[in-house]
């Protein structure tokens, strides 16, 4: 998934000297479009000063195709929904992880797991959609991502990076900015490890600046709208900016040293979970990486046993690193897919989708670790307490960055919407 701002980066940077004539209207009709949406970000009068001083941020580690509650955080050892997976204690007393977590187990004191997690949405689109904003899916409009809506709060204007970044590739149709604007959108990392596509400049510095100049005297010519020529000017002096910048260096891994590579495992995941890092150690407000697989229909111990292994270490590591660092206070990292795997295990001995009754996982940006809240009955069927909805998440993340979720939005139909509607702050999870 490529963002319309690294498509422009492509333009400015990779064309010889002459931009075809395809590439250079294509561009302005995507600056046209996202010029119709900033209007709307100018309204928002938000306390963003004292947010960005605070210089929060949010790294979310995406499990797409829903994990297993009972293989990840909530096993059921002895019951037949539990299956084959076994548990294992953690460092809560009396609270027992799935045994393909033996790193996390021994993290689990800066992590806060919500056993109760409760959405009404079993298709992946749908599902990943309200996971991703809070709200079901509408033909009518496209909602903003909680990356791009913390990207819009938190961003500095100092980071010359992009403030919403995206790793690898398993994510299902999302958001992005929606009716934010393309300013907002995700800037996809396909491979961490690599630095990214379109965005090292070809040829010398002084060749690249000709490029920009030619780029400005071709638009202040063709473009009839002052507005949208401002716009588009806009879009490419950031991505200009951006792959000049010494910030840049953020996505370089190899700057590490070899033994924190090794503490985060040399894996896909593993350096995604390092850049992250970096990445918002350099400014960068949301980082989202993704870990795909887990739509254990068929097969499901195997899988799970497998996807476990690459997520462990990392997630582990990278929660052991934040805090070293003095990070993770004011970095919340949240990890979770659009729902959970039934309790019934299937012919193929696989489970299904279930989103009545899953986990989710926190840490971080003033969320007290060490803590299990809510749970479910002895075999998964059902939540055991007070449900926390998906709204109810949000409201948590929001309040954990100090992000007002009540803060109406204008749509471009005219129609305020809030960032969450409804829903409250688990408290529970900052006492």
């Amino acid at each position: 998934m490529t963002s319309n701002f690294q498509h422009h980066v492509g333009v400015a940077v990779n064309r010889a000297g002459v931009i075809g004539r395809r590439d250079f209207v294509r561009g302005l009709s995507l600056a046209s479009a996202a010029a119709g949406s900033l209007a709307w970000t100018d309204l928002l009068s938000l306390h963003a000063a004292e947010l960005r001083r605070r210089q929060m941020s949010c790294i979310l580690l995406w499990m797409q195709g829903g994990p297993s509650q009972f293989e990840t955080f909530d096993p059921k050892p002895g019951h037949e929904s539990g299956g084959e997976t076994k548990a294992i204690s953690t460092a809560i007393p009396g609270v027992q992880f799935a045994d393909n977590l033996p790193h996390l187990a021994k993290a689990a004191d800066r992590l806060a797991i919500v056993r109760s997690m409760s959405t009404k949405e079993g298709n992946h689109q749908r599902a990943s959609y309200l996971l991703h904003t809070s709200y079901v899916p509408l033909a009518s409009l496209r909602h903003p991502s909680v990356g791009s809506v913390i990207a819009q709060q938190l961003a500095s204007a100092a980071c010359e990076l992009p403030s919403f970044v995206r790793i690898g590739n398993g994510f299902a149709n999302t958001s992005n900015g929606g009716f934010l604007g393309s300013e907002f959108d995700a800037f996809a990392v396909q491979s961490a490890g690599q630095l990214p596509e379109n965005a090292q400049p070809s040829g010398s510095a002084e060749r690249f600046q000709q490029r920009l100049a030619l780029l400005s005297r071709m638009e202040q010519t063709a473009i009839a709208n002052p507005g949208a020529q401002q716009d588009h000017a806009k879009l490419y002096a950031h991505a200009a900016r951006m792959i000049q910048s010494s910030q840049m260096q953020a996505f370089d891994l190899s700057r590490e040293p070899d033994k924190v590579r090794e503490a985060y495992g040399k894996t896909s995941f593993g350096n995604a979970c390092l850049l992250a890092r970096r990445l918002v150690e350099s400014g960068v407000t949301c980082v989202e990486a993704a870990l795909p697989g887990w739509d254990t229909h068929f097969d499901n111990f195997t899988k799970t046993r497998s996807l476990c292994s690459q997520l462990d270490q990392p997630f582990a590591y990278l929660l052991k690193d934040l805090d070293e660092r003095g990070m993770l206070d004011r970095t919340l990292v949240v990890w979770m897919g659009e729902f959970g795997r039934s309790p019934r295990i299937n012919p193929r001995a696989g489970r299904d989708h279930f989103p009545r009754a899953f986990s989710v996982a926190l840490a971080g940006g003033g969320i007290r670790g060490g803590r299990v809240l809510g749970g479910t009955d002895r075999g998964g069927e059902e939540v055991a307490g007070p449900a926390v909805s998906e709204k109810d998440l949000f409201q948590t993340i929001y309040k954990s960055l100090g992000i007002d979720a009540a803060k109406e939005m204008m749509s471009p139909i005219g129609r305020p919407i809030k960032f969450v509607d409804g829903g409250r702050p688990v408290a529970e999870l900052f006492s």
